[in-house]
């Protein structure tokens, strides 16, 4: 990343760039705000404890950025901004047996009805077996520890996205 374009964007430019690494207008904002930044690691370090500092309800505001894990048709507005990034990160669902797209399709609306909110997992470089295997999972955990859980899986996908946004 790199960080001397990322100090000189305006506050409007940062905020939207910060937003299609997390989809929380609360983290973008105040990341933007925090700039400039010294170094790569005073950013990322800025990042997590920004993210660890924020409510619940700004975690689901970034969780329904993401698409649905496995899902195919037409891609939601929401998700316009980080199309290419997601099909990137969920590209161990491109070769997938049909069986398992069901078995995922399957599993992720379990989940969204146990919890309220689509599955999160960082899924660059897993394959979609793995990520079902998560997914089964993660269902028999505690909501309380599965929104943590979650949002840890958000803060991985926020730092290789930071990666990305000023090479």
């Amino acid at each position: 990343m790199n960080i001397a374009v990322i100090n000189s964007w305006d506050e409007a430019e940062a905020t939207a760039s910060f937003h299609r690494c997390c989809g929380s207008s609360r983290w973008s904002k105040e990341m933007a705000q925090h700039r400039p930044f010294p170094s790569e690691a005073a950013l990322l370090e800025a990042a997590d404890r920004i993210w660890w500092g924020l409510p619940g309800t700004d975690w689901l505001e970034a969780f329904a950025a993401h698409p649905t894990i496995g899902a195919r048709g037409p891609m939601q507005p929401q998700h316009a901004a980080t199309a290419a990034w997601s099909a990137g990160e969920q590209s161990g669902t491109q070769r997938a047996a049909p069986e398992v797209l069901r078995a995922l399709a399957d599993a992720n609306q379990q989940y969204e009805t146990r919890f309220g909110y689509i599955f999160i997992v960082c899924a660059t470089g897993k394959s979609a077996d793995e990520m079902l295997a998560l997914l089964n999972r993660r269902l028999s955990h505690s909501p309380d520890d599965e929104i943590k859980l979650a949002a840890a899986e958000q803060a991985k996908i926020t730092r290789i996205r930071l990666e990305k946004i000023a090479p």
